[in-house]
C-alpha cells in the first residue's frame, strides 16, 4: 500500500504543475554521449584496478597486480581520449590545470586524474619493458592511492551540478560509482588474470555489487518525484538491466569453473560485471538528461519546500 500511496502522490504532483509553454527551466547538459559517461565507466574501473593492482603488489600476487597495472593504464588512456573528444580540443583539458580551486569538483578531478593517468601509465610501461622496475611499482603504488579518489570525484562532479537527478542524489551518488567501479574492476580481473589470484576479484564485486544496489535503491525510495527518471523510461530500462547484470556477475563468479562449459564461468561473470557498469553510468547519465529537460523535476519539488511542512525531497 505504501508504494501505491507514493505513486499516486507523484501522479498527483505532476498534474498539478504547470510551467511557462511546457518550456525547460534548467538548459540541458552539453556533455555527449557516448563520450562522458563512456568516461565515467572507464575512469572508475581505471580507479579500483589501479586500487586492487596495488594491494595485490603488497600482498604478493604478482600477476594479479599485473593485470591490475594494465587494465588501470587501457581505461585511463581510453577515458582521457573520450574526456578530450568531449571538449573538443585537447588544449581545454590542459587549461584546467593553470589553478588549483579547491571549491570546484571540476578543478579537483582534473587533478586527480592528471597524476593518476601518469603513474598509471608509467607503471604500465614500466611492467611492459622491464625498464625501472622499482619505479614502476612506485607509480603503481601512486595509482593505487589515488584510486579510490578516481572511483569517486565523477559523482561529486554530478551532484554539484543543477541537474535535480543528480543534484538531490549527492549522498549516495558517490557509493554507487564507488561500487559499480569495484565490480567493473573485478570483472576486468576475471578477465584477465590468472584463475588462482580469482579470490580477491571475486570478493571485491561481491563488495562493490552490494554498494551499488544499496546506493540505487536508497536513491528510488528517498529522491520522491525527482528519483522518478531513475525508474523510468530509457533510464529506468538500463538501470534494471545494470541490476540484472551485476546480480548474474555475481552469482556466476562464485559458481565452480567447469571444463565442460563452451565458455568459462569466470569470462561470463567477468563480462556480465563489465556490462553492468557500463548500463549503470549510462543510465545515471540518461537520467540526469531527463530531469533536466523536464521542469516538473525543477519547480514542483521547489514549491514543495515553500509548502507548510516541507522539507527535503
Amino acid at each position: 500500500m505504501t508504494g501505491s500511496g507514493e505513486r499516486e502522490q507523484r501522479m498527483v504532483a505532476r498534474a498539478e504543475f504547470r510551467s511557462y509553454y511546457g518550456r525547460p527551466v534548467l538548459k540541458r547538459p552539453t556533455w555527449k554521449v557516448p563520450d562522458v559517461p563512456g568516461y565515467l565507466f572507464l575512469g572508475g574501473t581505471a580507479g579500483a584496478s589501479a586500487a586492487m593492482a596495488a594491494v595485490a603488489e603488497l600482498t604478493g600476487r604478482r600477476e594479479l597486480a599485473g593485470a591490475g597495472r594494465w587494465v588501470a593504464a587501457a581505461s585511463t588512456a581510453a577515458g582521457v581520449a573520450a574526456l578530450v573528444h568531449d571538449l573538443g580540443r585537447p588544449e581545454r583539458f590542459t587549461h584546467m590545470l593553470r589553478v588549483l580551486k579547491p571549491t570546484s569538483p571540476l578543478s579537483v578531478g582534473s587533478w586527480i586524474l592528471a597524476p593518476f593517468s601518469a603513474l598509471a601509465t608509467a607503471s604500465a610501461a614500466s611492467q611492459a619493458t622491464g625498464r625501472l622496475p622499482r619505479l614502476g611499482r612506485l607509480a603503481a603504488l601512486g595509482s593505487g592511492v589515488l584510486g579510490p579518489a578516481m572511483c569517486t570525484y565523477t559523482a561529486v562532479l554530478l551532484s554539484d551540478t543543477a541537474v535535480p537527478a543528480w543534484h538531490e542524489a549527492y549522498p549516495e551518488l558517490p557509493y554507487l560509482f564507488a561500487g559499480s567501479s569495484l565490480a567493473g574492476a573485478a570483472g576486468a580481473a576475471l578477465l584477465c588474470a590468472p584463475a588462482a589470484d580469482h579470490g580477491p576479484p571475486t570478493r571485491m564485486g561481491l563488495l562493490g555489487t552490494v554498494m551499488e544496489m544499496a546506493a540505487m535503491h536508497r536513491i528510488e525510495r528517498r529522491l520522491g518525484l525527482v528519483g522518478e527518471p531513475y525508474v523510468t523510461g530509457r533510464p529506468g530500462r538500463l538501470l534494471t538491466l545494470a541490476k540484472a547484470l551485476a546480480g548474474a556477475g555475481a552469482v556466476l563468479s562464485v559458481l565452480p569453473d567447469r571444463r565442460s562449459v563452451p565458455v568459462p564461468v569466470p569470462v561470463l561473470a567477468g563480462a556480465a560485471y563489465l556490462a553492468a557498469g557500463l548500463c549503470t553510468r549510462f543510465g545515471i547519465f540518461a537520467a540526469g538528461i531527463a530531469s533536466a529537460e523536464d521542469p516538473a523535476y525543477v519547480v514542483t519539488p521547489q514549491r514543495q519546500r515553500l509548502e507548510p511542512g516541507g522539507g527535503a525531497s
